[in-house]
């Protein structure tokens, strides 16, 4: 499980990005990072309890833990390591186009959430005629009361158009989720719920209140 030594190896590596802290605390590294593997571990074996999608996926665990490392190429912000974990649990693994669950490790800033973010354009299409589709479906979706409960600002967008998208009429009565960039639910955790040893419970109940959504989206990729 997550721990306030997780955290606390976060905190330092965020004051001392470079590679030279980080090679000299490497040991530190590999017991945090060891601490959300187990982590995803556990969320494997609750979320494939309610999602047949991931039970048959049969997801390496490793591979749902984004890299440390920041692909720097293209970013004036020259630091060589993100100073967070970040966990995406998806059918297919994070390399498919599904939406899925996350979890985001970072102190003071952790969050959870299911959804699809930045898809590719064609995923996108994909997504934005099914809800033109289904639009009664989707609505009693992104309403539901225990969704609501679980994420009360709902389903979000980073970002949305200012026109309504190629293809569809301003009148279209799902215009506003037709100009969405992506579709995806966010709650942020304090430290103290990411360390409770009641987070696997809480997730597991939290994923299972957006799995609808996850699954219309899916559905049309």
């Amino acid at each position: 499980m997550v721990t306030t030594t997780t955290l606390e190896f976060l905190s330092n590596l965020k004051a001392n990005n470079t590679k030279a802290w980080f090679d000299e605390h490497k040991k530190e590294f590999q017991k945090a990072q060891g601490d959300v593997l187990n982590t995803v571990v556990q969320l494997l074996v609750e979320i494939a309890e309610f999602d047949f999608d991931i039970a048959t996926s049969h997801l390496d665990p490793k591979t749902c833990i984004m890299r440390i490392n920041r692909d720097i190429r293209f970013s004036k912000d020259k630091t060589p390591y993100k100073t967070n974990f970040f966990a995406f649990i998806n059918k297919g693994g994070r390399k498919s186009p599904y939406a899925g669950y996350y979890l985001h490790v970072e102190p003071g800033a952790s969050f959870i959430g299911g959804g699809i973010y930045m898809p590719e354009a064609a995923t996108l299409d994909q997504i934005r005629q099914h809800i033109g589709h289904s639009f009664s479906e989707w609505q009693s979706i992104v309403c539901h009361k225990e969704l609501l409960h679980f994420f009360p600002e709902g389903v979000k967008a980073s970002g949305k158009l200012v026109r309504p998208p190629k293809g569809y009429e301003s009148t279209n009565p799902a215009i506003e989720f037709l100009k969405c960039k992506d579709y995806y639910t966010q709650r942020f955790l304090s430290d103290h719920e990411v360390t409770d040893s009641a987070l696997i419970t809480s997730l597991s109940r939290t994923f299972k209140s957006v799995k609808p959504l996850i699954d219309f989206l899916n559905r049309p990729l």
